[in-house]
């Protein structure tokens, strides 16, 4: 087996088990929204996502198939988003669900770029230099930090639907809105200046992660919550996996650095 970080691991077993859940609905799993009930072939297609998923997933544990899964993956992420995600934005640049939406694909498209950097055999560095190595891995944390922003702008832009959602055991439901909200801004903010990036992605990712424990699985436990909400369970802890590889990408760089830097160097996997 090929195991390049914890959260490599965590991220294929969660791909992996998102293509069981999709072939066992003979539906969509939840990460991949925005497809019209019109869609031509429409189960067709939901059954080739739960293959990808599930076979990407288990070529990314393999030394031999982990480049091919990581581009594979990545490219079809990376289509899916363009298909459909981008258009909602494009035909109603003003609403910042989609921008939220596509935030969420977006963090998926980055933790596959960047296991695709790490595992990028002779040929993609040859061809897709651009997208393997330093380069590669900086391009992802650029999206990653993109989705960031969405994220943080959509709890101002629906906070009496955010506000909610904070655990009733804490007070000031507004104020953690709006305190989670900046954690993502700012999170998106170090990460593109190279200001604490190395701690903004480790505490964007716990900041997922706390979301899924603290909100979705007590919401699901307790069976107050419809299908929609199980679905954003799933999708929570995807994020949080994508984000766990994201924070990976910064092993061997200072937790605490004060400087802007253009390009940080990563190790590569071999």
């Amino acid at each position: 087996m090929r195991i390049a970080s914890a959260g490599h691991a965590v991220f294929a077993a969660t791909v992996i088990a998102l293509g069981i859940l999709g072939l066992i609905r003979g539906d969509f799993a939840p990460i991949w929204q925005g497809v019209p009930k019109d869609f031509p072939a429409y189960e067709a297609l939901a059954y080739l996502c739960a293959l990808v998923c599930l076979i990407c997933g288990t070529g990314l544990l393999w030394r031999r198939t982990a480049g091919t899964a990581a581009r594979v993956l990545f490219a079809y992420l990376l289509l899916w988003m363009l298909l459909f995600k981008v258009p909602y934005i494009a035909r109603a640049p003003t609403v910042e669900v989609y921008y939220q939406s596509c935030g969420e694909t977006a963090v998926l498209v980055a933790g596959a770029w960047a296991l695709y950097a790490w595992f990028a055999g002779s040929w993609d560095r040859r061809k897709l230099g651009f997208a393997t190595g330093d380069s590669g891995v900086g391009l992802a944390r650029t999206l990653y930090a993109a989705a960031l922003i969405a994220f943080g702008l959509s709890h101002f832009a629906y906070l009496k639907l955010t506000a909610p959602l904070v655990p009733s055991w804490l007070p000031w439901h507004v104020g953690w809105a709006y305190l989670t909200g900046c954690a993502y801004l700012a999170a998106a903010a170090a990460v593109l200046s190279g200001i604490c990036a190395r701690l903004a992605a480790a505490l964007s990712a716990l900041q997922m992660g706390l979301f899924t424990l603290l909100v979705w699985v007590p919401l699901v436990a307790a069976g107050v919550i419809g299908q929609g909400q199980r679905e954003e369970l799933v999708i929570s802890w995807a994020l949080t996996a994508a984000a766990w590889v994201m924070s990976d990408s910064y092993r061997g760089m200072p937790w605490l650095t004060f400087r802007w830097h253009g390009s940080a160097a990563v190790r590569r996997i071999s």
